[in-house]
Parts: structure tokens; C-alpha cells; sequence
């Protein structure tokens, strides 16, 4: 073990080589119209590593019925490899390769990779690509010292985790893919070991009112206005809502920064559209937004709870029209802190690292959620990023070199026991 950690280059130079040429391949969703070029890309690498390599299409009839996004187009390709030593025990490792859209503020190209401050810039260096860069890096080594994986390797690189609700990963589980004892998800920040998620819903609210000029707009309903009741009613919602705690434990990163030492759920109001010229009383006022489900809730709950809110709300003054929906995300997941497999996946990041490794739950939503649904393993969370510094979904994402090491390293005695 301690030959393979020595073997792992202090300068990531080969990692790095592996992660500037993944993020050139712009995989950004929406649209994510090239991930057969990533894919294509990887498929190699993995093949001259001995597994067995597959693209798998998600077959457009079952994407369109799952996925309703115009905006998206291109073939939803996915890399499945398996590698078999004849092991006891089966270990799926998972990642997205697809990315958040680049947005503006950027200092450095983002897509091209750039080293400077010890970091390496470019949309998707933390999410999720360097970990792939790193997996490669880490199997090479174990490859070229002639030791044989304490498992059988079942990896799945796949896409749309960014946009959801039905990624590559969700068809993976559905077809039988992702058979094995444990699971390894390498999205995330490299603070903590995660062990579970919230779960998300996104809603939406038309009020309708009805048009008329503004000058007389005492002959129409302004369906803005009516709708900042139907806000007020959520937003008093919000503070019941985040009042609440999870057993969860935060990311001791987040607990520092924000005293929140427990994952807790949330109400978002995010989005708001409305009129089409300021002399002209709106119609209709159409309000958005998301609630994170702690693993101790129910969908069901939550959605009972906005609609007593938006009722009360509605009613509390002149009746107001209004329509609520809402679309049911990847689900809240969890796994107990005492299985054997968090343990050793703990142990393992703290060998590697010059900072203690805690165990907590994310705020965020991850498909891997899904997965864990039909398959029932033990799975938890483990990344290259850092949750204060790495900036994952903003301007100037990067990743500390010195990260890329360590998790190199992590990999490589996690294989190998």
C-alpha cells in the first residue's frame, strides 16, 4: 500500500493531462449535446485498463417520456465498465459527466483548465470531473503495480445528473446495471463522508387574474398583486419549514460558517414571471421554486403542507384563482453512520488527508438517491472539491491540486484494501 501511495505523482501531472482533455469536451446541460464525445473518450482508457466497456444510450422514446425538456437534445450516452477479479464483494463507483451551464464572471476560460495558485480552473474541475481524472490515475497505478482490487469494479460514468429527474444513472438502475455490495458515489466536496441527502420537489404557482389597461385597472385583477399574499403565505410556510432538523449532521464546514449543526429541510421561492408591459394589468403571475426533503419527511407531507398554505393563503382576503403543481425530484436517502462501509471509507480519506474527515448528510439532492431505492446498497459520498472553496455550479470552479493527489491516493487504497 504504501508503494502504490508513493507511486502517486505530487504534481497530478497525469491526472491533470486526463482532466484538461475532459474538460474541453463542453458536456453542459442543458442542452449536454456532446456526451457521446466524452464517452467515446473515456471508453479506451478503461478497455486498456482490462474491463469490459460498454456505451449505453438511454433509447429516445423512454428519454423523451421521462424527461419532457425541449431543451435538451443529442444522444444521452453513458459509460458502463466492469471489471471482474473474482472477488467476494462487487463495488459500484459512480460519477456524472455532464455539467452545469458556464454563466458569466469567469476569470479563467472555462473549458480549457487553468493552473494557477496551486488550483485548477474549469466548469466541471470539481463536479464531477477531476474524480474521474483521479479513478483513472488510481487504477493505472494499481494496474501497473501488479495488485489485484480487493473487488470486482462496476463504475458508471453517466449524464443529465445536472438536470434530472431521470439521468443516466436512474436507466442504469432500472436495466440492471448497477448489481454489487457497496456504492461509491465520487460527486460531491471531499470535506465529509456523506451518507445521505435531501430529497427535492419543484413547484409552481399560476394566480390568474385578468388583463385590462392600467389606466382603468380597477376593471381587471392585477394577478402580480394578488400573488403577494399567495408568497407571504409561503414564505411563512418557509420559516415552520426550516425550523425542523434532520439527525443528520452537517458538513462541519457548514456547521462553522452558518452554526447549523444539523441538515435541515428548505423552502425556496426562486423564480417569478409576470406582465408584458408596465401600462398593461397582468393576467397571470406565475411563481416557482423547490423544497428539500430530509430523509425524516415524506413527499406526500410536504406537498399537503403548500397546498394548506397557498389555500389559507387564497382565502384570507378576496378569494384568489390559482393553480399549484409540482414535479417530484430524486428522493431523500440515507445510510445508518455504524455500516461497516462508511466506516471504512472514513478511515481510508482520513489516512489520506492532513484535515479530519467527518461524517454528515448535504443539503442537496442527488440521483444516486434513486438508485439506492431499487438496489438497497450501502452507499455514501465522497468527492475532490471543498463545499467553501471549490465553487461547483459558479464562476472560476476549481480544484486544489493538492486535493487531486489525496483523492488519487484515497482511491487507490480503497481498491486495494
Amino acid at each position: 500500500m504504501n508503494r502504490l501511495s508513493d507511486r502517486i505523482d505530487p504534481t497530478a501531472s497525469d491526472t491533470l493531462r486526463i482532466l484538461t482533455d475532459l474538460v474541453g469536451m463542453p458536456t453542459a446541460v442543458p442542452p449536454g449535446d456532446n456526451y457521446e464525445e466524452i464517452v467515446d473518450y473515456l471508453m479506451p482508457k478503461f478497455a486498456d485498463l482490462g474491463f469490459e466497456v460498454e456505451k449505453v444510450c438511454i433509447p429516445e422514446d423512454i428519454f423523451k417520456q421521462k424527461m419532457k425538456n425541449p431543451e435538451l437534445h443529442g444522444k444521452r450516452a453513458n459509460l458502463h465498465a466492469y471489471l471482474d477479479v473474482c472477488a467476494d464483494r462487487t463495488l459500484v463507483i459512480y460519477t456524472h459527466l455532464d455539467v452545469v451551464p458556464v454563466g458569466d464572471g469567469w476569470t479563467f476560460p472555462p473549458y480549457e483548465g487553468t493552473i494557477a495558485d496551486g488550483k485548477f480552473y474549469a466548469r466541471g474541475s470539481a463536479d464531477s470531473k477531476a474524480a474521474v481524472a483521479a479513478l483513472l490515475t488510481a487504477l493505472t497505478q494499481i494496474r501497473e503495480l501488479g495488485i489485484t482490487p480487493a473487488y470486482n469494479l462496476n463504475i458508471a460514468l453517466t449524464t443529465d445528473e445536472e438536470i434530472g429527474p431521470y439521468s443516466g444513472l436512474c436507466y442504469f438502475a432500472d436495466i440492471g446495471l448497477l448489481s454489487g455490495d457497496y456504492f461509491l458515489c465520487m460527486d460531491g466536496e471531499g470535506d465529509d463522508v456523506i451518507i445521505g441527502t435531501n430529497g427535492i420537489l419543484t413547484w409552481r404557482v399560476d394566480v390568474f387574474g385578468r388583463t385590462y389597461h392600467s389606466g382603468s385597472s380597477f376593471l381587471g385583477v392585477n394577478a402580480l398583486e394578488k400573488s403577494v399574499a399567495m408568497m407571504n403565505g409561503m414564505l411563512a410556510l418557509k420559516s415552520e419549514v426550516e425550523d425542523r432538523r434532520s439527525e443528520m449532521p452537517s458538513s462541519h464546514v457548514v456547521a462553522d460558517k452558518t452554526g447549523f449543526l444539523n441538515v435541515k429541510p428548505i423552502l425556496n421561492i426562486t423564480m417569478i414571471e409576470s406582465g408584458v408591459k408596465e401600462n398593461v394589468v397582468p393576467g397571470i403571475c406565475t411563481i416557482r421554486g423547490d423544497r428539500r426533503v430530509i430523509p425524516e419527511e415524506t413527499f406526500d407531507t410536504a406537498i399537503e403542507e403548500i397546498e394548506r398554505a397557498l389555500a389559507n393563503a387564497a382565502g384570507a382576503g378576496a378569494d384568489t384563482r390559482y393553480e399549484f403543481t409540482y414535479e417530484l425530484g430524486y428522493p431523500p436517502m440515507y445510510t445508518d453512520a455504524s455500516h461497516p462501509w462508511i466506516g471504512q471509507v472514513q478511515t481510508v480519506a482520513n489516512e489520506v488527508s492532513d484535515r479530519k474527515i467527518g461524517i454528515a448528510g448535504a443539503q442537496g439532492s442527488l440521483d444516486v438517491a434513486y438508485v439506492i431505492g431499487i438496489t438497497g446498497q450501502p452507499v455514501c459520498c465522497h468527492g475532490v472539491g471543498r463545499v467553501l472553496e471549490s465553487r461547483a455550479h459558479a464562476e472560476d470552479e476549481n480544484v486544489r491540486i493538492e486535493d487531486l493527489v489525496r483523492y488519487t491516493k484515497f482511491l487507490g487504497l480503497l481498491l486495494t484494501e
